[in-house]
């Protein structure tokens, strides 16, 4: 038996409380379990165990093999020697604290429905583990893990924030302009569009908020696609335009190269994201004090709404025209956007301003529900998939529970585990 899923059934006390005895047969109540400990020391911390008759409050360590006491140098470790009780799952040896006095120990009896249900989840090679017997996990757990999820998905991505206004002196709006930028490049050109963002200051961007053709000079310049031969007369202008900002300003760009166009669609080149970003910072200076301004998500789509310039709307490349196309950004574009860049903002500057990251959720239950192989596959199981609220949970989960096989932390995993199938 694994320690694993010792410490798990110790925790949860996913084993039979009566008739338990130490090794030496005295009678054992477990009255508190202990609080986990995640770092260095016992398994648990400040336990209440009644021995015989007499209470004991101090600490848990589990053991596959008591054996393992002396083997992990516990005897000579008096960060070890409040420690109550040793669990084990087969006592080979007795154990000893440092001034020779010896350890109750107790075998945990784990129960074989759950050694069998152990068994299943880490030895299958499907798609997630327990898809066998999610259907058999209440739909109101799976909603509360839902949203205990999405909470540890937004802190997460509020790591990356927190980063981001460190490095611009906690200015909101600089901070956010360079995620939204990393957003606008839709997974395949996002780390090209962030670095092109962090090259090229809000501030500077700002001195031009109303001349579009300067927004695109120094936003092509900087993201290094000015720098090949002319291939036409406004590729030619932008880059004398942008060749006078780069040394007014002293920009450097970055490596044009980083941009792919491998397999993507025209309308999401990222010389058409980089028109509809100059676009859109033409039409909406300060664009983050708008967004808190906001509440309902039909708003927040409308300032993401604008047009690219004229020659955009005849092109997806330098040098080759295409049939007209007015190349707005898509209602499914724009939630992408939100999802990715507003949401995470607004959760992160609302729980710094009154510890609420309310207004972030419901934003996400107003917008529609991401599609995708993973949301398809978790809907094929069953699973309620109703708006973003969800996706975004089920991709946390996917990510960060079921393929590291952290079943044993997952309140899924936790509930299957302990299913006792009916004879």
């Amino acid at each position: 038996m694994k320690e694993t899923i010792l410490h798990h059934v110790w925790q949860y006390k996913l084993f039979s409380l009566q008739d338990l005895k130490t090794t030496q047969g005295q009678a054992v109540e477990v009255i508190d379990v202990g609080k986990l400990n995640t770092d260095a020391g016992p398994d648990f911390f400040n336990a209440k165990i009644r021995i015989d008759g007499t209470v004991w409050a101090g600490n848990i360590e589990i053991h596959r093999l008591s054996s393992d006491w002396k083997k992990h140098k516990h005897d000579n470790n008096k960060a070890y020697d409040n420690v109550i009780l040793h669990v084990v799952g087969k006592a080979d040896e007795k154990v000893y604290r440092q001034n020779g006095e010896e350890i109750p120990q107790l075998e945990l009896q784990v129960p074989k429905h759950i050694q069998d249900n152990y068994q299943s989840l880490f030895a299958t090679k499907k798609w997630v583990a327990c898809e066998d017997k999610i259907n058999e996990v209440p739909s109101f757990l799976i909603n509360s893990w839902k949203s205990a999820l999405l909470v540890e998905r937004l802190e997460r991505k509020a790591n990356g924030i927190d980063d981001l206004l460190t490095a611009s002196n906690n200015h909101w709006e600089e901070a956010f302009y360079v995620m939204l930028a990393r957003s606008f490049g839709f997974g395949t050109n996002s780390q090209a569009f962030e670095m092109t963002a962090k090259s090229l200051p809000l501030n500077v961007l700002g001195k031009h908020h109303d001349n579009l053709f300067q927004l695109e000079a120094l936003l092509f310049g900087q993201a290094g696609l000015l720098d090949a031969e002319n291939s036409d007369n406004y590729q030619s202008d932008l880059r004398k335009e942008y060749q006078f900002l780069k040394t007014k300003y002293k920009l450097q760009p970055i490596d044009g190269s980083m941009w792919k166009l491998l397999r993507l669609r025209p309308d999401n080149f990222p010389h058409v994201r980089i028109a509809q970003f100059s676009a859109l910072t033409y039409k909406s200076s300060n664009l983050f004090s708008k967004i808190i301004a906001e509440e309902d998500v039909k708003a927040l789509r409308k300032l993401f709404e604008c047009e690219v310039s004229d020659y955009w709307q005849k092109h997806y490349l330098f040098g080759t025209e295409s049939p007209v196309s007015k190349k707005r950004l898509g209602k499914a574009s724009i939630d992408v956007l939100l999802i990715n860049a507003v949401v995470p903002f607004v959760f992160n500057y609302y729980q710094k301003r009154d510890g609420s990251g309310e207004r972030a959720l419901k934003l996400l239950e107003e917008i529609a529900p991401e599609a995708n192989t993973i949301i398809k596959n978790w809907k094929n199981l069953g699973v309620e998939v109703e708006n973003a609220f969800d996706t975004q949970a089920l991709l946390q989960l996917k990510k960060e529970y079921c393929d590291e096989k952290k079943c044993l932390r997952c309140r899924i995993g936790h509930k299957v585990l302990s299913i006792n199938p009916v004879v």
